[in-house]
């Protein structure tokens, strides 16, 4: 087994303890976030610097062909990379701290781990779920805004879900699970889809769209046409595989 750790030059002191990561997360982490692929720990450094480690389970056989091979980066390799283009550009976003990779010994990626900093933000977009008009009417504008200057940027995140958009009271919000960006100019239409994942009574989804609209200078009821049409179709297929954690507006 060959191991191989990039360690951003502003954390190079904590080296010693990055090193250990691997085989210490899953007894002295924090757990967040453990599904049927990755898992999510907090844990704190030596120096008190609280850290967001998240580990990706080995490929399958196809995409670690691709990933090894130099065809596709690896998902924790994006990740690691793309905060700082991000950043540059006024996004915010956890800054990425290390990337660890195992191989095997014909060169084939096995595990590897992502470690930022840990985002200070509590809230997620998952709680605007049946949330009422005095909190989601103010936060589908300041998002909206948020999500423009992002699309404005030439950034789109392809997976701008509840889980991935962290807040905080007074309208600051960050981005996390990056490693699935297209960087490039993005279209109404490109920009109307992204929000389909969104949760949210439907009215949030339309103050929403049409702010952002506003903020491109996109026609509002065609943005909010693509957007309700793409989100209709998202979230019919959805529920059709998971139980709904709230009531559904199409």
């Amino acid at each position: 087994m060959r191991r191989s750790i990039d360690i951003n030059p502003k954390y190079e002191h904590l080296r010693a303890f990055i090193e250990r990561i691997p085989d210490m997360m899953e007894v002295e982490g924090t757990y967040i976030y453990g599904g049927r692929r990755n898992l999510i720990v907090k844990m704190t450094a030596t120096d008190g610097t609280v850290l967001n480690v998240k580990r990706f389970q080995q490929p399958r056989w196809l995409n670690r062909f691709i990933y090894s091979t130099g065809i596709r980066n690896p998902k924790g390799r994006r990740a690691f990379t793309y905060p700082a283009i991000l950043l540059a550009k006024g996004i915010e976003t956890p800054e990425a701290v290390a990337y660890i990779e195992d191989c095997n010994t014909i060169g084939l990626l096995q595990q590897s781990w992502f470690v930022s900093i840990q985002c200070p933000y509590e809230h997620l977009l998952y709680e605007l779920g049946d949330a009422k008009p005095e909190l989601y009417e103010p936060m589908a504008k300041t998002l909206a805004r948020f999500a423009a200057h992002m699309h404005d940027k030439e950034v789109l995140h392809l997976d701008f879900s509840p889980g991935n958009i962290l807040w905080e009271e007074g309208g600051s919000f960050s981005i996390v699970d990056i490693n699935r960006m297209r960087f490039g100019a993005v279209s109404m239409n490109d920009g109307a889809k992204s929000f389909a994942r969104l949760w949210g009574p439907k009215r949030f989804i339309q103050l929403l769209v049409e702010e952002y609209a506003h903020q491109r200078g996109f026609n509002p009821e065609a943005c909010v046409a693509i957007t309700m049409k793409e989100r209709t179709r998202f979230w019919t297929r959805y529920q059709k595989k998971r139980e709904m954690e709230f009531k559904l507006e199409l």
